[in-house]
């Protein structure tokens, strides 16, 4: 895999991008944005998503989805309510057994389908794999240690892409639980907004932590309704990622929660902002999942209760706080 192809050149796309090229490859970064193109290929950097960021020479722009053609393999970077869209158009452009890879975290609102699901509608000739973990793109695009896991079900792809893509600062782990290392990856940016309203709140450090641990109690539940597995659960994908993203401002959801927790409401939050906070479309879906079948995920519900429902934040807490009592193992 000489050349790898990156579709999306927000942040994390970038990142990658520069990732990827770090490790030895020619690189394709499909931007949207006009000026994202002319900045990075006359500049070598991107001055909209990742300003301050020196690009590796070896890393070009494109607004050509054609451009992706001859690529070993493609980093799917779009937000995950347009990569139906997005990889629909891509299919027609890329041979078969080019592998796709799922760099984006979420899960269609419109169907409920996780994105490998989505992709085995849009393009069933090309292998699928899942690259997810605990990483704030401005420290993967500075060379900053990571460690990720690398999800598919086929041994050889999942060899070569590692072979490709993995570098001392940037490991991958390999996993064949494709739908495990989702999971983690989707809900752990509806808990991020949680963790940002306690953090707006003022609530303490105790409450963040509790609020953690009780909301991978909710991805688990989450998890085993679509068959993923226990250990991914608790490995980089899903644990780690969760433990970064409600940890840290750096983390688009955790900062969006912050602002709703400090009194700014939701709509103003996102006409200010230039990038897409996952987790405030994933809940919407989480949250219909949940009711339909039955599962307890009260810190979920209450984040698409302010989001979704404008409901008072304190009132909202409140109600969370008064709970019954219960066991922590069920």
């Amino acid at each position: 895999m000489k050349t790898i192809g990156v579709l999306g050149a927000g942040a994390w796309g970038t990142a990658l991008a520069a990732s990827a090229a770090n490790a030895g490859r020619n690189v394709v970064l499909w931007a949207r944005e006009s000026d994202v193109v002319s900045a990075i290929n006359s500049r070598q950097e991107n001055t909209v998503f990742l300003p301050g960021v020196k690009l590796p020479a070896t890393l070009t722009a494109t607004s050509d989805y054609a451009a992706l053609g001859a690529c070993d393999a493609i980093l799917l970077v779009s937000p995950a309510q347009h990569l139906r869209a997005m990889s629909l158009e891509l299919a027609c452009h890329v041979a078969k057994g080019v592998p796709f890879v799922i760099c984006s975290k979420g899960i269609e609102v419109s169907t409920g389908k996780l994105l490998s699901e989505v992709l085995e509608e849009t393009a069933p000739d090309n292998p699928v794999a899942v690259l997810s973990g605990p990483t704030f793109a401005a420290e993967v695009a500075k060379g900053l240690p990571c460690a990720l896991t690398l999800a598919t079900k086929d041994n050889q792809v999942g060899e070569k892409l590692i072979q490709a893509l993995g570098q001392p600062v940037f490991r991958l782990y390999y996993n064949r639980d494709v739908v495990g290392a989702q999971i983690g990856g989707a809900l752990k940016n509806v808990l991020a907004i949680a963790t940002g309203i306690v953090a707006g709140l003022g609530i303490g450090e105790n409450a963040r932590a509790a609020l953690i641990t009780r909301g991978l109690a909710e991805m688990s539940r989450f998890g085993a309704l679509y068959g993923a597995e226990a250990e991914t659960l608790m490995g980089l994908s899903c644990l780690g990622d969760l433990i970064l993203t409600c940890s840290s401002t750096q983390s688009r959801n955790m900062s969006l929660g912050k602002a709703i927790g400090e009194g700014q409401t939701f709509e103003d939050i996102m006409a200010s902002r230039n990038s897409v906070s996952e987790g405030a479309h994933t809940v919407e879906i989480v949250q219909k999942i949940a009711v339909e079948k039955g599962l307890d995920m009260p810190i979920t519900s209450a984040v698409y209760q302010i989001l979704k429902e404008g409901k008072d934040v304190r009132r909202v807490t409140e109600t969370l706080l008064a709970r019954p009592f219960t066991n922590e193992t069920t």
